[in-house]
C-alpha cells in the first residue's frame, strides 16, 4: 500500500512540474556574467541568476546554455516566491584542484526550496585528485558531495548526468516529495565512497529509470527514510542498493516502507543489502520489498549483515539493536559470483522477523548457489534456488 501511495504522489508531482505557466520568466546565466569556457569562475553569475529567479513572483526558469562552466561551492537558498526550473544544457565543472572545494562538504547545494525542478545537464566533480589523496594515506580534506537537496519539498531531478564526484553524487536529506528520474551517475569502481544517491531523513522519494556505476553504493538508504520507491535501476559496478549502515547511534531513527522493483545488478559487490552496526540502538528496518530483480555475476546478491564493525572500533563483542522485520524478497534471479548467494546474518539479541522468500533462482557456476541463516524467522514459497534456510 505504501508503494502504491508513493507512485501516486510521484505521478501527481510529475504533472505539476510540467504544467508550466505561459508567463514564466527566464534568467539566462550568460546575462549575469557566466562564461562557458570552463576556466572563468562563474559561481557569482549563477548565484545572481538564482537570486533573480527566487525573488520573482512568476514561475521562472534559470537557463544554462551549452558550454562548460567553472563553479566553486555554490549555495542556492530558498524559500523562493514561486516555482523554479533549472534548465541545464551545458556542464558544470568543479575546480581541478580538489582543495578548492575543501571549505564545504557540498559543491552544489539547494536548501529550503519548494517546487524546484533540475532538468538535464552534466556535473563534472573532477574527483580523481581527491581519490588519489585518499588512497595515498596522506592528510586530505573530508571531501565534497556533488549535489545536495536539503530541507526541500516538491523537487524533481530529471536527465542529469554526474561524473567523477569526490564523494556521493546526489544527496537527498530532510526533504519531502522528491523525484529522481533518468539520471546517470558514473565514477570508477575503485573510487572510494562515491555513492550514487544517498537518501536520509526524507519522506516520499521516488527514483526511477536511472543508471548508476560507482565505487560505493549505487543507492544508500540512511536513517529516517520513509516511503522510498525505486524502479528501473541499473546498478554496477558498485556496492548495490543498501539500507544502512544503521544503528551507529543509540537513538537513531529507522527506515520503513521501501520498495525496489524491476531492476538489474551487474558485477556489483552486493545486490540488495541491509546492514547495521553491532552495537546497541533503538533503530529499525520494516516493510521492505525487493522484487523483480536480475543479478548478473553479483558477489552478494541477497545480504543482511548485522555485524558491521569497521576497524573493530566501538562495537566488538556487542550485538545490533536494530530490529529488522517484514522484508520480502520476490522473483530475484540470476547469477552469483560467490557460492553463498543468500546470507542472513542477523542480530542474536534482536533476530530478524517476518522475512519472506518467494521465487528465488540464483546460481553459481551453473549450479544452485547456497544460503546461510543466523538468528532469523520467516517463511518461503515458490521456486527456491538456493534451498531456503529459513
Amino acid at each position: 500500500m505504501a508503494a502504491k501511495l508513493t507512485i501516486s504522489c510521484a505521478i501527481s508531482l510529475f504533472l505539476m512540474f510540467f504544467i508550466q505557466s505561459s508567463n514564466a520568466a527566464n534568467f539566462n546565466v550568460l546575462s549575469f556574467g557566466a562564461k562557458p569556457d570552463g576556466r572563468t569562475d562563474s559561481t557569482l553569475a549563477f548565484l545572481k541568476s538564482w537570486a533573480a529567479a527566487c525573488s520573482s513572483a512568476q514561475a521562472s526558469a534559470i537557463v544554462v546554455p551549452a558550454g562548460r562552466y567553472l563553479i566553486k561551492n555554490a549555495v542556492f537558498r530558498g524559500p523562493c516566491k514561486s516555482r523554479i526550473t533549472v534548465q541545464i544544457k551545458g556542464t558544470l565543472v568543479a575546480p581541478a584542484d580538489y582543495r578548492a572545494l575543501a571549505k564545504s562538504d557540498r559543491w552544489i547545494f539547494f536548501v529550503t526550496v519548494d517546487r524546484l525542478s533540475i532538468i538535464g545537464g552534466t556535473l563534472d566533480g573532477k574527483g580523481a585528485g581527491f581519490w588519489a589523496c585518499r588512497n595515498s594515506g596522506k592528510s586530505c580534506p573530508a571531501g565534497t558531495r556533488s549535489i545536495t537537496i536539503n530541507s526541500a519539498k516538491n523537487v524533481m531531478v530529471s536527465g542529469l548526468t554526474s561524473i567523477n564526484s569526490q564523494l556521493s553524487h546526489l544527496v537527498i536529506s530532510s526533504s519531502n516529495n522528491v523525484i529522481v528520474r533518468n539520471v546517470k551517475l558514473v565514477a570508477p569502481a575503485t573510487s572510494p565512497n562515491t555513492d550514487g544517491i544517498h537518501v536520509e531523513t526524507s519522506t516520499g522519494v521516488t527514483i526511477t529509470g536511472s543508471t548508476i556505476q560507482t565505487g560505493d553504493d549505487c543507492i544508500s538508504i540512511g536513517r529516517g527514510t520513509r516511503n522510498l520507491y525505486m524502479s528501473g535501476i541499473k546498478c554496477g559496478p558498485g556496492h548495490g542498493v543498501s539500507i544502512g549502515s544503521l544503528g551507529k547511534e543509540f537513538n537513531e531513527d529507522g527506515v520503513e516502507n521501501v520498495t525496489l522493483t524491476n531492476s538489474v545488478f551487474t558485477e556489483s559487490d552486493n545486490g540488495v543489502r541491509i546492514k547495521s552496526w553491532a552495537r546497541a540502538s533503538r533503530s529499525f528496518v520494516r516493510n521492505v520489498f525487493f522484487q523483480n530483480i536480475i543479478m548478473n555475476n553479483v558477489k552478494n546478491p541477497i545480504l543482511i549483515d548485522q555485524n558491521y564493525c569497521p576497524g573493530n572500533q566501538g562495537c566488538p563483542h556487542q550485538a545490533s539493536g536494530v530490529k529488522i522485520s517484514q522484508v520480502t524478497y520476490r522473483n530475484i534471479q540470476g547469477t552469483s559470483s560467490t557460492a553463498n548467494a543468500v546470507v542472513f546474518d542477523c542480530s542474536p539479541s534482536n533476530p530478524c522477523r517476518g522475512i519472506r522468500l518467494q521465487d528465488i533462482k540464483l546460481t553459481y557456476m551453473n549450479k544452485a548457489a547456497t544460503a546461510s541463516c543466523k538468528n532469523i524467522g520467516g517463511t518461503s514459497g515458490g521456486v527456491l534456488m538456493p534451498k531456503s534456510c529459513l
